[in-house]
């Protein structure tokens, strides 16, 4: 006879006492499973800042769970008996516990998944994975969405949830239910950059001082992965439910008013700006979307946020955090091969220093392995944008991204960097590959006027590399890319350079990928 009915297996990225795994749960039958293990800081090279996180999140949660009479068998990295892997370890419990079943909510990531089944089938016990009640569409209900579709667009699905759930929507006498303000999209309000004078008095982040917990995580991490990059001194991100909602309510009080306008805009050394920094908290359960969505929904309605921010805010949460969760759920185990450009450029080694002269990826990089941390237009438009001009192989950038984020889980993260940042799986996450020269850099930032570097120039020692590699990247692709409508005027530029115009472009993007241009010697640290 079993010793225990059920045990529950909680991961890392599921820190939510109201989690499907618990429904039914009864504290003489049943137990909870967690364990920190060095293969989910290894598998990638995760940050110091990514591993203490998670862990520090977990092991108060621990006491959650604990404070809620739920008995818990909890591995720590050290103990005696640690196996070094989930399902190593998994294994191992199962064999000390005995117990009826495993049951888990649904996990975020395909390796893990095929680890605890892998574990269950060995020790021929049934598995019971429930849905992640944590988001507003499951993935049969995808599924359902992007059958018989040629292809896929976030747009259309975000509409499909707007009115599913009744999310700024409106009735209008009787002519059915449209959209509050009667336009889906206001991204055309919210693209403004500072402007010279900066960004002026933006309300600070909240922050909190790491306690006795989190500073033994800290100095855990500082020393069992002392090689890994990143820094610890300014950890401050939320590692518990009540951080978490403080952090939430502090957003929609004092930076979602202008949030929409400024979601674009970067300034170097301000790494936090108008934006919300919930991400981590939304992505290991500490945060609720749905809560999150009806607070942004509700400043809105009282006056407090305008329609442009609160749609900007929500259309990330509603529509594209759910979206990038169906592609993942859908495409893989494929999906993670894809290479739609044939790109096989090693990644740079100082994306994991920030030893570069290029001013934006300087700031980004730094505030990155600092705090864990870089906006979207960051990742997209910065980091994402130079690897994808480089032509780094797409594996290598999903990797980095996983590593280097508090808020990477691969659920998330793989969709967002190998097809809408990468184009890596051909145009399944988006209608075009995102690309620009470093004009596009200055116009949204005051980065390039303390570069060494010229966005106006595409050749020449002075020539901006994202310049240049914009330019070789419509060469290399432009028989691909000519067939893509929204792609179509960028090509058709290239027959406007004159062969030795290509020439020299060509030259100058090789010295780029040999190492020769963008490479500094000592990087002043920022943030």
């Amino acid at each position: 006879m079993p010793e225990l009915r059920s045990l529950i297996v909680v991961l890392g990225d599921q820190l939510d006492l109201e989690a499907s795994a618990f429904d039914g749960f009864d504290a003489d039958l049943d137990a909870v499973w967690m364990a920190e293990v060095d293969e989910e800081s290894t598998h990638v090279w995760s940050s110091k800042p990514r591993i203490v996180m998670f862990l520090a999140a977990m092991r108060h949660f621990a006491l959650a769970l604990r404070a809620a009479g739920r008995t818990l068998h909890y591995t720590r990295l050290g103990d005696p008996e640690n196996r070094g892997s989930l399902g190593a370890q998994l294994h191992a419990d199962i064999l000390r516990l005995r117990p009826g079943r495993l049951v888990m909510t649904a996990p975020g990531d395909w390796r893990v998944l095929q680890a605890i089944k892998g574990v269950a089938g060995a020790s021929n016990l049934p598995l019971d994975i429930r849905e992640d009640r944590h988001f507003f569409t499951g993935i049969r209900e995808f599924a359902a969405h992007a059958k018989g579709r040629k292809s896929l667009r976030m747009e259309y699905f975000y509409r499909e949830q707007r009115k599913r759930h009744h999310v700024l929507m409106q009735g209008d006498g009787g002519k059915g239910v449209e959209p509050v303000g009667g336009q889906w999209n206001f991204d055309a309000e919210n693209r403004e950059a500072f402007g010279a004078a900066g960004p002026g008095a933006v309300p600070p982040r909240v922050s909190f001082e790491p306690d006795a917990v989190t500073r033994e995580v800290i100095a855990l991490v500082d020393t069992r992965f002392a090689q890994h990059p990143g820094r610890l001194e300014s950890f401050a991100w939320p590692v518990t439910r009540a951080q978490a909602l403080r952090s939430m309510r502090a957003f929609i009080a004092d930076r979602l008013p202008l949030f929409g306008r400024y979601q674009d805009a970067m300034w170097p050394g301000d790494p936090w700006l108008h934006h919300s920094h919930l991400s981590a908290a939304l992505n290991l359960k500490l945060l609720n979307p749905r809560e999150v969505v009806a607070a942004a929904e509700a400043a809105n309605r009282t006056g407090h946020a305008p329609l442009a921010s609160v749609e900007g805010f929500i259309r990330q949460i509603l529509g594209w955090r759910e979206y990038v969760r169906g592609i993942y759920w859908t495409q893989m185990p494929g999906y993670a091969e894809r290479n739609a450009l044939d790109a096989q450029q090693d990644l740079p080694a100082w994306y994991w220093t920030g030893a570069t002269d290029m001013a934006c990826l300087r700031d980004a990089l730094a505030q990155t392995l600092t705090h864990g941390y870089a906006n979207h237009i960051q990742r997209l438009m910065v980091t994402g944008l130079y690897a994808l001009m480089l032509g780094v192989q797409p594996k290598q950038v999903h990797a980095w991204y996983l590593a280097v984020y508090v808020d990477a889980v691969e659920w998330v993260e793989l969709p967002n960097t190998l097809g809408m940042s990468q184009y890596a799986d051909g145009g399944v996450m988006g209608s075009k590959p995102y690309i620009a020269t470093g004009k596009y850099i200055q116009r949204m930032s005051p980065h390039c006027k303390s570069c060494r570097y010229d966005p106006a120039q595409r050749t020449g020692e002075n020539a901006c590399p994202f310049t240049t590699l914009y330019w070789d990247f419509l060469m290399r692709h432009e028989a691909a890319l000519a067939g893509n409508p929204r792609m179509s005027l960028q090509v058709k530029n290239v027959a406007r350079l004159s062969e030795e115009q290509k020439q020299a472009i060509q030259a100058r993007a090789v010295s780029i990928r040999r190492g020769e241009v963008g490479v500094a010697v000592e990087v002043e640290r920022d943030g």
